[in-house]
């Protein structure tokens, strides 16, 4: 692989991991929170130069973040919310969000780690939930489909409360499910389908399947 074509290539994960988020309290929040790492802070030239919005200038400033201004407009673009950024967006950098790739089955098979796959969970006030729940459990990481799920957004992060917590994505997540039971790996699934009032547990090894109440 040529040096411009790794270069492409880093440039374009890190702008993947690049998540914006907007309102004056979540940026300033954000900036104050050291376990949060920020690109760039977003500012409409229209905003009063006093109270949060000074806060939110010498936060940056401090934590050598850049400021960028803008025309109201142009912020609205960034933002996506026009109604609702109120003139203050941040684009934070989620270091631990990273693609399925870089799960290594050969590192799992040497020392097991569980991860949390998600399907079909549509909320994004739920996946925020289930985000600082994760987060909280010593578990290894997220796996969130790129399809079928609620996309990582700044509702998902309200309701995390900004909780950083190792992520990958993949296409759907029967893929890597599929690739995790040919590793040799075990599969725990919860399958809200069955004629009972409780979810059937199944258990799956790439040498079978059995569930259980």
């Amino acid at each position: 692989m040529s040096e411009d074509s790794q270069h492409y290539l880093d440039k374009k994960q890190f702008f993947q991991q690049l998540l914006t988020i907007y309102g004056r309290k979540p940026v300033l929040e954000a900036l104050h929170n050291p376990q949060v790492s920020l690109y760039k802070v977003h500012l409409a030239d229209s905003n009063r130069r006093d109270g949060i919005v000074d806060q939110i200038i010498a936060a940056a400033e401090a934590k050598g973040v850049e400021i960028a201004w803008h025309e109201r407009r142009a912020l609205s673009r960034i933002s996506k919310n026009g109604k609702q950024d109120q003139g203050v967006a941040a684009d934070l950098q989620l270091r631990a969000y990273r693609p399925c790739s870089d799960i290594d089955s050969g590192a799992l098979q040497r020392q097991p780690q569980s991860y949390i796959a998600l399907d079909g969970v549509s909320n994004p006030q739920n996946l925020g939930m289930i985000v600082r729940s994760v987060a909280a459990s010593g578990i290894a990481g997220l796996i969130i489909p790129r399809k079928g799920c609620a996309a990582l957004s700044p509702l998902v992060i309200k309701a995390s409360v900004s909780r950083p917590t190792p992520s990958v994505s993949l296409p759907n997540t029967y893929t890597r499910l599929h690739v995790a039971g040919c590793s040799n790996s075990d599969c725990l699934a919860c399958d809200d389908r069955q004629a009972t009032s409780a979810p059937a547990v199944c258990r799956r090894r790439s040498s079978g399947s059995n569930c259980s109440q």
